[in-house]
């Protein structure tokens, strides 16, 4: 399975220790993208321009060596992961659904309301008919 929101749906269908591993290997093949993209970056490097780094791999970078070697961060450990989980869903929904800041400002925040509440109002009539037909 290539995408990792693909890996999560599959693996969560064989409980919590297979979504576990399989997460903990997709993500661990995913580390390959700080030097992959770093070392293409130093090699295909023109002229005296500087190396653009993206900020989420900073971030990633700064998250793991704060878990493995701050202590102090224990007691929220808990809570960092459930909105790393959180920010992970979030966005694999986006990226699968093809939105992103840009898109949504430019189409507008009327047409994201009327989607919102389509999908309430779908999701709603649909369990009830689950439930009671």
């Amino acid at each position: 399975i290539h995408d990792t929101s693909s890996v999560v749906g599959a693996s969560a269908k064989f409980g919590p220790e297979a979504l576990q591993l399989a997460t903990t290997v997709k993500l661990a093949r995913a580390l390959w993208i700080i030097p992959v993209a770093l070392g293409t970056a130093a090699l295909f490097r023109t002229g005296n321009r500087n190396i653009s780094i993206p900020y989420f791999i900073g971030l990633f970078i700064l998250a793991m060596i704060a878990h493995t070697y701050l202590p102090a961060i224990e007691p929220v450990a808990g809570i960092l992961v459930h909105l790393a989980h959180t920010g992970l869903t979030l966005t694999l929904f986006l990226i699968g659904a093809g939105l992103s800041a840009k898109v949504i400002r430019a189409v507008g925040w009327k047409p994201m309301a009327q989607g919102v509440v389509l999908w309430i109002l779908i999701s709603v009539v649909s369990l009830y008919a689950i439930l009671h037909v």
